[in-house]
């Protein structure tokens, strides 16, 4: 067996069939000859990364691809470094090896990676409540804990609802404290966007290079990845080398691994394989809890009733209820004056328009009474059975969170008095705080009405 600077081509053939030709020229083309000593062929890779991976992945495919080239070869060694151009055509020895020792990525580059992170999102301004307050100890013990207690953390949830904040706060918790850990945040977005310039420039190999020798990773909005099926691939190799040599991920989307439908089994599996949290809808208390934190700190005095009428009215995601109190708060700080109910109406007019819109008694008496599978005219009626109700409860929470229509007038589309409402709102809002799987399900009707 002659000795080369490259694998013999027949090993290549051999490694080519055995593995793909994606995987070959992905992993195994870079391989080179370093040398042959007692039975064990030396071959060498450019990185530490690629040396670990490829002898985890593939070292028995290549130590079977060898020893069918030549029946002497007892097994296989990786190490790092490549063999210096010869200054001449002649052979290089068997015995010579090039070493070398990766310097560990510097700040500098962890920062070219990474996407910035937001000063605003640390876990001292995120607002606990009972929605999230799972997914924010899963995601505080990431970030404290001296070594990984589960990996991946997976945060699912609606668009502005908080799991940006979550992974942003555990990037700057991690930095703050640890220092020498190199922690990488960015977008699935981003991550497809490098790895195709990497294509273009036909230079994969130092694409995931880049990620050798990050400690925490940190992808947010996965989902983005559904459909493209050659970044799966590639996110899928990165994820396993970092799980493999203990680093830690965390990763978010907008629904649980079993649903991200386009992206390939083995993936979802992966995902789902360490803690998987969600966050819910946001209720009326955390929604106050939320508007009363801002707006200590923006320097405008809102009466309790006007931070009660946001938490009220705008449901639909966090961002959108911040961005309303900084509307109005901007409004009061450029014009002058006080901040009142009625003011907030006006400057927020065209929002609230938008939450709500057209929805009547009438369509949350008819969405309700589908749902609870009763008539409608029961909803209005006597009866006072649990299975009429509470979907009348249900139906009087609504019409006071989705519409305008103050507690007199919802009560009279009931045949009721107000004091009857006031009772069904507390007694819903209650059972929610109490009962996660009917704060699923009025959320789902709420949701139904709103678009």
């Amino acid at each position: 067996m002659e000795n080369q600077a490259s694998q013999p081509e027949s090993v290549n053939q051999r490694l080519r069939a055995a593995v793909g030709d994606g995987m070959f020229e992905a992993y195994l083309k870079m391989i080179r000859f370093g040398g042959y000593k007692d039975g064990t062929v030396i071959l060498l890779l450019p990185t530490n990364f690629f040396c670990s991976y490829v002898s985890r992945n593939f070292a028995k495919q290549i130590e079977q691809a060898w020893k069918e080239e030549d029946p002497s070869v007892e097994s296989v060694k990786f190490e790092v470094g490549m063999l210096a151009a010869p200054a001449a055509p002649a052979e290089p020895e068997r015995s010579a090896v090039e070493t070398h020792v990766d310097i560990p990525m510097p700040e500098e580059k962890v920062q070219q990676i990474s996407a910035a992170l937001d000063p605003r999102y640390t876990f001292d301004n995120f607002i606990v409540g009972a929605p999230n307050e799972f997914a924010y100890a899963a995601a505080r013990k990431v970030a404290e804990s001296p070594v990984i207690c589960f990996n991946p953390l997976y945060l699912y949830s609606g668009a502005g609802l908080g799991k940006t904040h979550l992974m942003h706060s555990i990037a700057w918790y991690i930095r703050d404290r640890q220092p020498n850990r190199k922690v990488v945040y960015l977008s699935a977005e981003r991550f497809m966007r490098q790895f195709v310039g990497a294509l273009r420039h036909k230079d994969t190999y130092a694409f995931k290079e880049q990620f050798g020798d990050v400690d925490v990773l940190l992808i947010d909005d996965v989902q983005f990845l559904i459909g493209k099926d050659a970044t799966q691939i590639e996110f899928f190799h990165v994820f396993n080398d970092l799980i493999g040599r203990g680093k830690q991920i965390v990763l978010s989307a907008d629904k649980p691994p079993v649903n991200l439908d386009g992206i390939e089994d083995r993936l979802k599996t992966r995902l789902g394989s360490g803690i998987v949290a969600d966050i819910h809808p946001t209720t009326y208390e955390l929604r106050l809890g939320i508007l009363a934190s801002k707006a200590d700190n923006l320097g405008v005095a809102f009466p309790q009733e006007v931070l009660e009428f946001l938490a009220e009215k705008i449901t639909s995601s966090v961002r959108e209820l911040e961005g309303a109190l900084l509307r109005v708060a901007a409004h009061v700080q450029l014009m002058g004056g006080e901040v009142t109910l009625e003011r907030a109406r006006d400057i927020l007019r065209d929002i609230l328009n938008v939450f709500e819109r057209s929805i009547t008694i009438d369509e949350i008496q008819q969405k309700v009474a589908e749902h609870y599978n009763v008539r409608t005219s029961e909803l209005m009626s006597k009866r006072r059975e649990r299975s009429i109700a509470r979907p009348r409860q249900v139906a009087m929470y609504l019409a006071k969170a989705l519409t305008t229509k103050s507690l007199p007038d919802i009560g009279r589309a009931f045949d009721r008095d107000h004091t009857t409402v006031i009772h069904a709102v507390k007694t819903i809002e209650d059972l929610r705080e109490k009962d996660a799987a009917f704060r699923d399900e009025t959320d789902g009707l709420r949701r139904a009405l709103s678009f």
